[in-house]
């Protein structure tokens, strides 16, 4: 039969959708011809999957080939259809059967002597692929990421030679390593310890809140008063993500090319990109989509230092996906969407020169300075923070006699023990809806009172008013209650008043 069809998968975004590889052979001039909207990477294949046929003993048909890759208006990226193609080629001029294509998709690039070589996003094509009920043949190369897809979904296949033969039914290949079962408490280094902070019990509590129930948290202080070493113990403090979650994570980091480490696959990220950072770097783009920082600290926290040096632009663009949990890409070839739910943790001076209402060195900034670097945050954008805390220095003799505080293992099982509240009822707090709030955050007659004096003084919106019974309800779990009482309430709006 001069008639082969061979399954593989695209990526756009974080999805793998199906492609078709057709192969026909007819009678002509000799000529490989391929349609289906490939791009310069695709028909560059053409030559890598000769070379490797020949390379690999087997025969180059001396015929007109058509290569169709369906469906045609799905733009085809990379060198993640060689395999695929070659396989069609050899199926189509009875060099191998045909019998078991239908049961497997291909997804790698191949080498000049017929290797295989690993692809960026094959996680999202192996979950596809599993259900579709099919395997996935990938390179050694991309064993780390397959395997997270469970066991009998994908086999790795160093070389054309050794896909054939399995084919043929003359050879296993083998499956992926799987991953140690230690790897959901492993930490990365570079996570500080809570006890390492001393003094600043309110940024302490502050961050132990936001741990509890996701909530976004800005710092605000002199320089060297320990906001970049507070920032540092959050993810000593955050669980470990479900299998689900971390398998979210994994498919943006294989998108991205990013190496996945078994060790630490779940555990939460922490991204910390520079000021100098563009709005691209941040929300993902390019000619090609990929995904940025945002979706890089999908379910994790990402954790931007000198917030005011960001570019304006750059820091409204974290508005929709701060709301939404996702970011939409639209470019003039496609649009794609990212997965973006990260907690935002922020620290920032309070003027260009750090110092202002410092009690021990005088600030040298004009009232007009402070207002212009003050305004590089927009309110929209500190609206959606709902923790916001002042940081002071403490004098030299208080830190000696301050000793070492509660220890990230102590303060980790009160916000386990809250997340587990949380997730009794649906989800953490901070992503609540707002008919959620109104359900969960009912308050008593002083409780509401409280409420409304603080939002008619401080001219609050109505999303800061439930970001605020947020908080409050987050406070309530970490004290063990059902009901939110005034003190919760009265402690969620101290946070909010630091920066308003």
């Amino acid at each position: 039969m001069s008639l082969a069809v061979v399954h593989s998968r695209a990526r756009v975004g974080v999805e793998a959708p199906p492609v078709t590889v057709e192969v026909h052979l007819s009678n002509g001039l000799p000529a490989l011809s391929m349609v289906g909207l490939p791009e310069t990477a695709v028909r560059e294949s053409r030559e890598r999957v000769r070379s490797a046929l020949l390379a690999s003993g087997f025969e180059f048909p001396t015929r007109r080939i058509t290569v169709n890759l369906a469906p045609a208006d799905l733009p085809k990226q990379g060198g993640r259809y060689d395999l695929a193609i070659a396989v069609g080629i050899l199926a189509a001029s009875s060099q191998i059967p045909q019998q078991r294509l239908e049961g497997h998709e291909f997804v790698a690039e191949l080498a000049l002597g017929g290797a295989t070589r690993p692809v960026d996003g094959l996680l999202p094509s192996v979950l596809a692929a599993g259900r579709a009920d099919r395997c996935t043949l990938c390179a050694p190369g991309n064993a780390a990421e397959a395997a997270l897809a469970g066991p009998g979904r994908v086999r790795l296949a160093d070389h054309l030679r050794a896909v054939c033969q399995y084919l043929r039914g003359l050879e296993e290949l083998p499956q992926p390593q799987p991953l140690p079962e230690a790897a959901p408490e492993a930490r990365e280094e570079g996570v500080q310890d809570l006890a390492r902070v001393r003094g600043q019990v309110q940024a302490r509590r502050a961050l132990e809140i936001a741990a509890a129930g996701g909530h976004n948290l800005l710092l605000t202080g002199p320089p060297g008063t320990g906001k970049t070493l507070l920032a540092a113990c959050l993810p000593g403090l955050l669980p470990p993500m479900s299998v689900a979650e971390a398998l979210e994570v994994a498919a943006v980091r294989s998108v991205r090319g990013l190496p996945l480490e078994p060790r630490y696959w779940r555990q939460r990220p922490f991204r910390s990109p520079h000021h100098s950072a563009s709005a691209v770097a941040l929300t993902g783009g390019g000619p090609a989509p990929l995904p940025g920082e945002v979706s890089l600290a999908h379910q994790g926290v990402l954790f931007m230092d000198e917030l005011p040096e960001f570019p304006r632009h750059a820091l409204d663009m974290l508005r929709e996906p701060l709301e939404s949990g996702h970011i939409h890409i639209a470019r003039a070839a496609g649009q794609c969407r990212f997965p973006a739910r990260f907690q935002l943790i922020a620290a920032m001076n309070p003027c260009p020169c750090g110092y202002l209402g410092d009690p021990e060195r005088a600030c040298r900034c004009t009232p007009a300075q402070i207002a212009r670097y003050q305004g590089r945050v927009s309110g929209p954008l500190l609206d959606r923070i709902d923790l916001q805390v002042r940081m002071p220095r403490m004098p030299w003799r208080e830190l000696e006699r301050t000793g070492a505080g509660e220890s990230s293992a102590r303060v980790r099982a009160r916000v386990l023990a809250a997340r587990e509240r949380q997730q009794a009822r649906g989800g953490i707090n901070a992503g609540l809806d707002p008919a959620r709030v109104e359900t969960l955050c009912g308050l008593d007659a002083t409780g509401r009172r409280i409420l409304e004096r603080v939002a008619r003084h401080f001219q609050l919106s109505p999303r800061a008013l439930h970001r605020l019974l947020r908080v409050a309800r987050t406070i309530a779990d970490l004290a063990g209650e059902n009901n939110i009482g005034a003190e919760h309430v009265q402690e969620a709006a101290s946070f909010r008043l630091e920066q308003t």
